[in-house]
């Protein structure tokens, strides 16, 4: 049925969650990484699905809020939110088809090499969300 592989705001709320463990791996967010996050949702995330929020917005917004809201409000914990997004994707596996694990793979790397490329702990959380996601690296 096709209602069942629908998106969700909660869809693109956990993997704002994924995306700043990724920034945020190595104790500090940097604007390189926000600006690379943001640059990924307009080229890339927008084109996904046509959900929307309830005041009309792209769902797709959603990654850059949470994210967003992660930098402005918690300290940087990469386990707690990487986690969280693995039990998300685990309850709702059907949403993620071989292009979307790609797309999402595609985003962390772009995050983490947005600084200075990737140091060992980045490269280490791409190891393993490669694993989890279940696809080979680029």
């Amino acid at each position: 049925m096709k209602s069942e592989k629908t998106m969700s705001l909660r869809f693109y709320q956990n993997l704002g969650k994924l995306f700043y463990a990724v920034a945020a791996v190595d104790k500090t967010v940097r604007e390189q990484e926000i600006n690379e996050l943001k640059k990924l949702v307009k080229k890339e995330w927008l084109s996904v699905d046509d959900l929307e929020d309830e005041f009309g917005t792209d769902a797709a917004y959603q990654i850059a809020i949470v994210f967003d809201w992660l930098i402005n409000n918690e300290h940087p914990n990469s386990a707690t939110y990487y986690n969280d997004f693995i039990s998300y994707k685990q309850e709702q596996e059907h949403l993620f088809t071989k292009k979307v694990k790609q797309l999402i793979f595609k985003t962390a790397q772009a995050i983490a090499e947005s600084f200075s490329g990737k140091n060992k702990s980045e490269l280490m959380l791409l190891a393993k969300l490669s694993m989890d996601l279940n696809i080979k690296k680029s």
